[in-house]
């Protein structure tokens, strides 16, 4: 699989970037594409097609710095109101840079984003089936560890 995207110019350095946090793992920098003023990207430094590819150590090192850039964007002169996270992961789910990534969209009132579903009301005995094939698959990768 080829791992360049934009993100590994980015990287390297070979790209331009506004930076707003890094360190030996993490890269996280403005979107320039915002959906809200501020809207951030949060990126691993390896490269990562999807999260079954990347380290579960790592994607919970990209929330973490999702939270703390939260935090800073609320206290920054964004002066958000709210944040939302949005990681897309396959082509199905939105995904167009084929690099693992976070967004973190700082949010205000009336500001024109938001996220549109038609959730449904499944029976109990729906969601008891689904949830006990989900838990199977969790029950075979522990017995295959």
């Amino acid at each position: 699989m080829n791992p360049y995207t934009i993100f590994s110019e980015i990287i390297a350095g070979q790209a331009e970037a506004s930076t707003v946090y890094e360190d030996d793992d993490v890269l996280a920098f403005m979107d320039i594409r915002p959906v809200t003023p501020g809207h951030l990207l949060v990126i691993p430094k390896v490269p990562a097609r999807s999260l079954a590819e990347l380290d579960p150590a790592l994607g919970g090192k990209l929330f973490q710095v999702g939270q703390r850039l939260a935090a800073a964007l609320r206290a920054s002169e964004v002066n958000c109101d709210g944040v939302n996270f949005f990681l897309a992961d396959g082509v199905t789910a939105g995904q167009e840079v084929f690099h693992v990534h976070l967004h973190v969209i700082p949010r205000t009132p009336g500001d024109g984003f938001g996220l549109r579903a038609r959730p449904t009301s499944p029976r109990r005995a729906d969601l008891d089936y689904l949830a006990g094939s989900i838990r199977g698959v969790l029950e075979q990768e522990a017995g295959n560890s």
